[in-house]
């Protein structure tokens, strides 16, 4: 094998598929370890699952990326202090750069006193529980006939479709910390649920909110018209739950009973102020509780603190003096060689045009690097027995070709858009791989 450059890509999302594909198309040779059996990260696991359209074409995509030449991937492979193999494994294994494109897999909570009550949940467990990500699909969730959905976000708008939709709860409340001008959900994504939209209970809000918006100068007539505007679109009702809003309202405690189950959470309202051009929220020490059975953050996410580089305010800590930036940011961890995209660079930012194109902007600054390392004869059958000596299946990209062959027969045998397996087993199975006990 002639001289390359040899580089880990930890994740395979569409930031690590993409970036992955721009350092092996520069000459690069790129080993892809990914967590998941399969690639495509929060696009194969994060978007509603009834977007089949969208699915197949960015599986499309991410099928031509894996098959660049000089680019291997490992599935079900984890990286990190706990992991299957460490940074430090990595650099032993001959890795001159990382590239860390894992996505915010922490779990950003509160802290508020009861988050361990059962049915107390994160958005992002409960949108892989729904997108069939092992091994979330397999865990147990309490979906009571109440939920509140802490956020105002496209998450928020996605989770309250699935408890309407799928769950026929009777009552989804969107709690949201600041006012009726400040939710940040889509107006597409509203077509979806607006048509459970109590508007008598909008009334209410927007009545109890006016005065405090417009102290501030807000227009809550405005705002009012802005979150109807997905009306004329509105997607039919599949049950007859309802969907209302507690705007300037944020979570305080949650209360459950002596099972430990939830039963309770305590809001206290809010009021608005404005610093700096920002509309802030500022607490007024008024609580009230809302009976609900379960309540889901969709409040954002966080990096994996035990990854192994440094976090700071949720996020692995990049340098303040990049010697490699692109367009003026800062891909490089802390530690020299490492260098992080996608969510994994800053989490919940963008959706999956963002993270290709931060993908393939960190793969640039990789790239950048490289240039001052002398090029080596990858040593890829010494990477490859690694693996094989884990003691656990590891999936290639010839792997992943088989269980996509078998999904799609399954799917055309049960008359599915799409069918896809919701455990580790049987897709280990479908390839035809040995499931190790």
């Amino acid at each position: 094998m002639q001289n390359q450059y040899l580089v880990a890509v930890v994740g395979a999302g569409p930031a690590g598929l993409f970036g992955a594909r721009e350092l092996a198309r520069s000459g690069a040779h790129v080993v892809m370890f990914n967590r998941d059996i399969k690639p495509g990260g929060l696009a194969e696991y994060g978007i509603y699952f009834s977007k089949h359209t969208m699915k197949a074409g960015l599986r499309k995509q991410f099928r031509g990326a894996l098959d660049q030449a000089g680019l291997d991937y490992y599935g079900n492979v984890t990286i990190g202090a706990q992991g299957d193999l460490s940074l430090d494994d990595l650099r032993a294994m001959g890795f001159q750069a990382v590239l860390v494109t894992a996505g915010a897999q922490g779990t950003k909570w509160l802290g508020l006193p009861g988050e361990h009550l059962n049915g107390v949940y994160h958005a992002k467990d409960v949108v892989y529980f729904y997108n069939k990500l092992p091994p979330f699909a397999q865990m147990p969730f309490r979906f009571g006939r109440r939920v509140a959905v802490v956020g105002a976000g496209n998450v928020m708008v996605d989770v309250s479709r699935y408890l309407l939709r799928e769950q026929k709860v009777d009552e989804v409340i969107a709690v949201v910390r600041r006012g009726p001008a400040e939710v940040k959900f889509d107006k597409k994504e509203m077509e979806h649920v607006i048509a459970y939209l109590d508007q008598a209970a909008l009334e209410g809000e927007m009545a109890r909110c006016a005065p405090i918006m417009q102290a501030i100068g807000q227009d809550p007539a405005a705002a009012k018209e802005a979150i109807l505007e997905s009306l004329p679109k509105a997607e039919a009702k599949h049950s007859d739950g309802r969907f209302r809003f507690e705007f300037l309202a944020s979570p305080v405690q949650l209360v459950g009973d002596a099972d430990g189950n939830l039963t309770q959470i305590e809001i206290e309202e809010n009021s608005l102020s404005l610093k700096d051009g920002a509309t802030k929220a500022r607490a007024t020490g008024v609580k009230r509780t809302l009976d609900v059975e379960t309540v889901i953050f969709a409040i954002g996410d966080k990096v994996d603190e035990s990854f192994g580089l440094p976090v700071e305010w949720n996020e692995f800590v990049k340098s303040a003096a990049p010697k490699f930036p692109v367009e003026g940011i800062s891909f490089e961890s802390a530690v020299e060689g490492v260098f992080v995209g996608g969510w994994s660079r800053k989490a919940s930012e963008g959706l999956v045009g963002y993270a290709r194109k931060d993908g393939i902007n960190a793969s640039k600054a990789v790239l950048h690097y490289l240039q001052t390392l002398a090029p080596v004869t990858p040593n890829v059958e010494a990477v490859a027995a690694r693996l094989s000596g884990l003691d656990k299946p590891v999936v290639t990209k010839e792997d992943i070709q088989r269980l996509e062959a078998v999904e799609a027969e399954e799917a055309k045998k049960r008359g599915l858009d799409e069918f896809k397996f919701d455990n580790n087993e049987d897709m280990l199975t479908a390839m035809g791989m040995t499931v190790r006990v």
